[in-house]
């Protein structure tokens, strides 16, 4: 692994050639996987927030680490935004079945480290089922001679500098869902959705997560007591160097862990 404190040019699994990929693992088995969903972000904010955001980060992690990074998984489990035009969602049991077959394809070549950076919290709990499910898989088949395949998953905007930054930043407007923090990362990802934003009338307070009939009915513009129209490029780029600070520091410890 590269020294933490160089920057250079992320390496994409995508833009890399078998060669090459089998040349990287000579010398390293970690590997990134960003995932995010396609899901409404509320009236003013793009659909792709969360895989933008997951993607941003990973490779700002990968720039900072050296550690290789795979194309984002942009679909995950965001049934309960269905009730909004434009939102694509996995089931769970689909979900697991495609993250348990990334995971195996990847454990087959050699990698020993899989660092997932989330953007969406709805993907949680089947990220880890999936886990438990190829870790089954791995120490039960002869067909994996390496038996010490770990995953983690990270979620950007959970990492404690960013949420602490956040809520200074917006202080209880920050909300839940469609938050103006993730608006302000896509914004210095993407200047043009700078004209989507707009004053907006006080959101539903943040509350529970049922059918996606059940999220319209309390939420009915998608916001879940968040005010995006607070959201900044500036305030993005900032939190975009706190999540990878934090993120980089995270992801050498897992690839050095026993």
């Amino acid at each position: 692994m590269t020294d933490l404190n160089s920057f250079q040019t992320p390496i994409r699994l995508d833009l890399c050639s078998w060669k090459e990929v089998e040349e990287y693992l000579n010398h390293s088995k970690g590997i990134i996987l960003p995932v995010g969903s396609t899901e409404q972000h509320g009236p003013t904010g793009a659909i792709g927030t969360d895989a933008m955001t997951a993607e941003a980060v990973a490779l700002e992690v990968g720039k900072r680490s050296g550690v290789l990074v795979a194309p984002v998984q942009s679909y995950g489990m965001a049934e309960h935004h269905l009730g909004f035009p434009g939102t694509m969602s996995l089931k769970p049991s689909t979900l697991l079945r495609v993250i348990n077959d990334l995971l195996l394809s990847l454990a087959r070549h050699g990698f020993q480290r899989v660092f997932v950076i989330n953007g969406h919290g709805g993907n949680i709990a089947t990220f880890k089922a999936a886990f438990a499910e190829a870790y089954k898989v791995i120490a039960s088949s002869e067909e994996f001679l390496e038996k010490n395949f770990r995953c983690q998953i990270k979620s950007w905007f959970m990492v404690p500098e960013v949420f602490q930054k956040s809520k200074e930043l917006y202080g209880d407007k920050e909300g839940q869902h469609a938050t103006p923090s993730e608006i302000s990362l896509t914004l210095h990802l993407e200047p043009s959705l700078k004209s989507k934003q707009c004053p907006l009338p006080p959101p539903s307070p943040a509350g529970p997560i049922y059918s996606y009939q059940d999220f319209r009915k309390r939420y009915p513009d998608g916001r879940m007591g968040s005010d995006p129209f607070l959201s900044n490029s500036s305030h993005g780029e900032l939190l975009l160097d706190k999540a990878a600070i934090s993120l980089t520091e995270d992801l050498a410890n897992f690839l050095h862990e026993p």
